[in-house]
């Protein structure tokens, strides 16, 4: 089998040590990386195995993109706080989507997704097997799951997951998986919860739901049930390992214990929060509750861009501005967060370059402004660019499943071009369809 050899760079192994090698290599055989270490690679090679200059880059894990939802259109309601903006603008787009809309705007989220890093979608929308057809063409990682909520709320049903489920799971040789999604609690019951656990043991898949993301969303769980959102699904069954709760900005300190106590997966989406006038959430309460954070952007519609490094930025800001505390998330802490924690709130091989995992590898080039003045040899310099200089501009290689995606910022399995052009008209049709 031929191999893929990336020799010369900066190797950020985020792995338990959090070893960094520098002027190091990492060698890929098939799906899996198969050696890190130090120096020039000097083992035997292949006439078929391909060689990756990469002296002057930082070669590091994938960013996982924790909680994500496919968008067709941004820049409109941005004044609006969460529930109005779902009225105006997020559930008449969703409801309007063809199967066409839905893979070009699947197809365009995904490749700005990959411009800037990120090699692994948790991306909640509608029409699945569309979604699907478009991770597989781009070539993403992706995690899908429907938007299920009551019958009354013209959405996806528990019936539509399974039917997703049944089409798209495991397409890709496995890249593409189906969870079991949930909308939030202002359109769901605890009835629903518990069917959507029943139904994700039986698919023996994980779930995906927002919680607690506004205090408007907790005031209105409080009057309908007598309870907070995480305290419902925990009376409902729903939370646990294989569970992804997406936002948690209002939990109180019995809901971050239920969070623990079930070893429930959160992504933190900071930009989005504020955006939405939501508020920040308890990061560092979560964190020494030992629970696992992972980031995600949430959706263009509510953030305006899917750039990872933009998250990771309000990530630490935002916590060190809102505590008046410098030392918290600090840059290696929240790098991590972005990669290994979010692999791991998935279950998945990847967010670690060491041998045996899954090869979800970028290239991010430090010759240009954003990485002047690099120090040589000091990772805590290359971090903190990474958290604090650095935009998705200076990712230069993503390989996804140890095939190369996008090289020198040019993707190798769409056409970009026809991407904008169809995603640009999907957006037209599905906004005349509601205006019409």
């Amino acid at each position: 089998m031929a191999r893929m050899i990336i020799t010369g760079g900066t190797v950020l192994t985020m792995n338990d040590a959090g070893d960094v090698v520098f002027d190091g290599h990492v060698v890929v055989s098939g799906d899996r990386i198969e050696s890190v270490g130090p120096g020039a690679y000097a083992g035997p090679t292949g006439p078929d195995d391909r060689v990756i200059d990469a002296r002057g880059k930082v070669v590091m894990p994938g960013f996982v993109d924790l909680h994500y939802h496919t968008a067709i259109g941004k820049g409109f309601s941005d004044h609006l706080p969460l529930w109005e903006y779902l009225d105006t603008c997020w559930y008449p787009l969703i409801r309007n989507l063809d199967a066409e809309a839905a893979y070009w705007a699947a197809a365009g989220s995904y490749l700005e997704s990959i411009k800037s890093g990120v090699t692994t979608v948790n991306d909640m929308y509608r029409r699945l097997p569309d979604l699907g057809r478009a991770a597989v063409d781009i070539g993403i990682r992706a995690v899908l799951s429907n938007d299920v909520a009551l019958p009354e709320h013209d959405l996806d049903s528990l019936q539509d997951n399974k039917d997703a489920y049944d089409a798209v799971h495991g397409a890709g040789n496995g890249r593409v998986e189906v969870y079991v999604g949930i909308e939030w609690l202002p359109l769901a019951s605890p009835e629903l919860l518990r069917d959507a656990r029943i139904l994700a043991d039986e698919l023996q898949t994980g779930i995906h739901i927002h919680l607690n993301e506004s205090l408007t969303e907790v005031e209105d769980s409080k009057k309908r049930f007598g309870m907070r959102p995480t305290e419902v699904a925990y009376d409902a069954g729903l939370l646990g390992r294989n569970v992804i709760a997406a936002h948690c900005v209002w939990l109180s300190d019995r809901e971050i214990a239920l969070m623990r106590e079930t070893n429930t997966q959160i992504s933190h989406n900071p930009s989005s929060n504020a955006k939405l006038g939501n508020g920040i959430a308890r990061l560092p309460e979560m964190l020494n509750a030992g629970i696992n954070v992972g980031l995600g952007h949430d959706a263009a519609e509510c953030n305006n861009s899917r750039d990872p490094f933009q998250v990771m930025k309000f990530a630490s800001l935002m916590h060190r501005a809102s505590r008046v505390d410098a030392s918290l998330q600090q840059a290696p802490d929240v790098v991590r967060m972005a990669t290994r924690n979010g692999a791991a709130a998935l279950g998945h091989e990847t967010g670690e370059l060491s041998a045996g995992k899954k090869a979800d590898i970028i290239l991010i080039d430090t010759h240009n402004p954003m990485f002047l003045p690099l120090a040589p040899n000091d990772p805590a310099h290359i971090y903190s660019h990474l958290v604090f200089s650095a935009n998705g501009s200076a990712v230069h290689t993503s390989i996804i499943d140890g095939e190369v995606v996008m090289e020198d910022r040019r993707l190798l399995t769409l056409d970009e071009d026809e991407i904008l052009k169809n995603a640009n008209e999907a957006f037209l049709r599905t906004r005349a369809r509601i205006e019409g």
